[in-house]
């Protein structure tokens, strides 16, 4: 079922994105009276079509191939490669008939279409919920940094204090692009001393490979919360409500600290020493393979409380949240521009850069949150928007790259320059899809 619900929201996504994107080609093209001959949501591939249906002279439908849509435009080289209707002299309602300038508005309208939508979602999300985040000054005993963060150079306990000097006042921000988008300086107070942490240009190759969680999180103390029955920790003596104050007599105050010399001694036996309304003892324990107090398969026995940072959350009105939405939506566009920038210049791979349907789908997940369904949606309609205006032949961007140089030039490019063009896009294309395809179930594999 988890699947069923995966796949689900990522055709409705999709299908939201791929429908209000051809619409912004046909409403442009229908505004200045260019015919729209088809529109339709997925490729209808050797013409096998799943629907359709006629209406006002326009075919509308579904094709079988999910990967994305076209609306077909009378008098236009496109994807179709359909040259027939060329042959003749142009007519006054083909798109090779009207003007420069029609034409790329024509062109842009799935862009522009794109770009509002992403706006308006994450304008409405954030009247919603407002905006969230965990004031740096409530992250009392600095940071514990994952398998990344330790790779660059940070240490528990570390309490980053700016970002590129700037005063770091949402520590959320030190997982956001200011930082994983590389290139960037952190100051860091370890031990009282001040000092500084440099974030590589590369460092989203490792986000990539190890995830997000292990750059780094704020450091928490702990308490037991409960004990599961028949568990190492159960059999030992643990209760709930107990501290451990020692692991074989090394201190133990944080939670990553624990951790750390729990998982020194897997398949092994240690000393705790317990705290328990007031009086100490000490218990003798089996660590499992997973180093946990848990079970022989390396399950956890032992679940923590924490005093994990208070959030702060701000609300907005109508009028307010419209700039803030705007920005997050256009910070994700800029964000997937220095990305692309990234993978051009050599410092992150492509292979780490680039997500398919399968990721996507994952990013979804296997449970229904509309306000999360909604954030992706966004997220992936100002990703689609930069994409389209890639000037790569049989893309928008292709098609506006070559009617700028028409109205630089003062003629058209010739029909034969065109028609070759979009093969080579084609062809382009169908690469990328396939090295995206295969990439990402390599990696859905690989984590396998």
């Amino acid at each position: 079922m988890s699947i069923v619900i995966m796949v689900g929201q990522l055709i409705l996504g999709l299908s939201i994105l791929v429908i209000l994107h051809e619409l912004g080609h046909f409403v442009a093209a229908r505004a200045f009276g260019i015919k729209v001959e088809k529109f339709y949501l997925f490729f209808d591939a050797w013409n096998i079509k799943l629907f359709k249906f006629n209406y006002k002279g326009v075919e509308y439908g579904i094709g079988w191939l999910p990967l994305g849509g076209y609306v077909k435009i009378a008098g236009m080289i496109d994807e179709s490669m359909d040259t027939d209707q060329l042959a003749g002299p142009p007519q006054p309602w083909e798109f090779r008939s009207k003007p420069a300038w029609q034409r790329l508005i024509v062109m842009l309208g799935g862009v522009t279409v794109n770009i509002v939508l992403g706006i308006l979602i994450f304008w409405m999300l954030t009247l919603k919920y407002g905006e969230s985040y965990i004031p740096n000054d409530n992250v009392k005993y600095g940071i514990v940094p994952g398998i990344v963060g330790k790779e660059i150079g940070l240490k528990a306990g570390d309490k980053i204090t700016a970002i590129n000097g700037k005063p770091l006042v949402k520590f959320d921000e030190l997982i956001s692009s200011k930082v994983l988008m590389g290139n960037t300086e952190l100051s860091v107070n370890r031990n009282g001393r001040d000092t500084t942490v440099k974030v590589p240009a590369n460092i989203l190759n490792d986000v990539s490979d190890y995830g997000i969680g292990e750059f780094v999180r704020p450091r928490m103390k702990f308490a037991i919360d409960s004990v599961v029955a028949n568990s190492y920790a159960a059999k030992a003596g643990i209760l709930k409500g107990d501290s451990i104050k020692a692991v074989n007599g090394v201190p133990v105050i944080f939670q990553d600290q624990l951790s750390d010399q729990i998982k020194l001694y897997k398949n092994k036996q240690v000393k705790l020493l317990l705290k328990r309304k007031g009086d100490t003892l000490t218990v003798t324990s089996a660590v499992n393979k997973a180093g946990s107090l848990g079970f022989p398969d390396g399950s956890w026995g032992i679940k923590m409380s924490d005093d994990f940072p208070a959030s702060k959350t701000i609300k907005f009105g109508f009028a307010g949240a419209l700039p803030v939405g705007a920005s997050k939506a256009w910070g994700t566009f800029a964000d997937n521009a220095k990305g692309l920038g990234k993978v051009f210049k050599g410092e992150v791979k492509a292979g780490k850069a680039f997500t398919g349907p399968v990721g996507i789908a994952n990013l979804f997940g296997s449970h229904i949150d509309w306000g999360h369904f909604w954030s992706l949606v966004g997220l992936l309609s100002m990703a689609l928007a930069l994409m389209n205006l890639l000037p790569i032949p049989a893309l928008d961007g292709g098609h506006a790259l070559f009617l700028i140089i028409e109205m630089i030039k003062g003629k058209p490019l010739s029909d034969k320059f065109l028609e070759r063009a979009q093969i080579v896009g084609f062809v382009i294309l169908v690469t990328l899809m396939v090295f995206v395809f295969g990439n990402d179930i390599l990696k859905h594999v690989g984590k396998k």
